[in-house]
């Protein structure tokens, strides 16, 4: 599977490490577990680093697009039945970073599918560096990328 990543351009190479997750939480993780997130579309890549950035209207400088491909068989869908009913809720419930801790300890499978928040239909994966198939994970290509200013209004 081809997965997508929109990160500032100093990180892109190590875009798959966790790090920034592991600092600070996520939706689907707590403060202190390391896990990358990844989108299924290169467009859903974008708005999930547009909705955090501050409304300054001035395009943010320094990101670039990676591109990865994941083996389908090492993702796990996380189902419809295990969401919790403030999945979608902000700021971030517990009850989604409980979910995504689980899978982490329990190392289950290097990819989680869940569902994006700002896009119905959209999917996010969640990608455990430290699973034993972390070196599947392949790098495709680095594009720099411009928020095009439009976006920012």
């Amino acid at each position: 599977m081809r997965v997508w990543r929109l990160t500032k351009t100093r990180y892109a190479e190590r875009a798959f490490d966790g790090e920034g997750a592991r600092l600070h939480g996520g939706r689907w993780n707590s403060r202190g577990s390391r896990v990358a997130y990844a989108s299924d579309s290169s467009a859903l890549a974008v708005l999930e680093v547009l909705v955090h950035l501050s409304g300054s209207g001035v395009p943010p400088l320094g990101y670039s697009l990676v591109a990865a491909t994941i083996p389908d068989h090492a993702i796990e869908q996380l189902p419809d039945a295990r969401l919790p009913r403030d999945w979608q809720v902000s700021p971030i419930p517990s009850s989604t970073q409980r979910i995504g801790d689980d899978w982490l300890t329990q190392s289950r499978t290097l990819a989680l599918r869940v569902p994006s928040v700002i896009v119905e239909g959209g999917w996010n994966l969640l990608i455990n560096p430290l699973h034993e198939d972390a070196a599947h994970v392949v790098i495709d290509h680095i594009t720099p990328y411009a928020f095009d200013p439009r976006l920012l209004r």
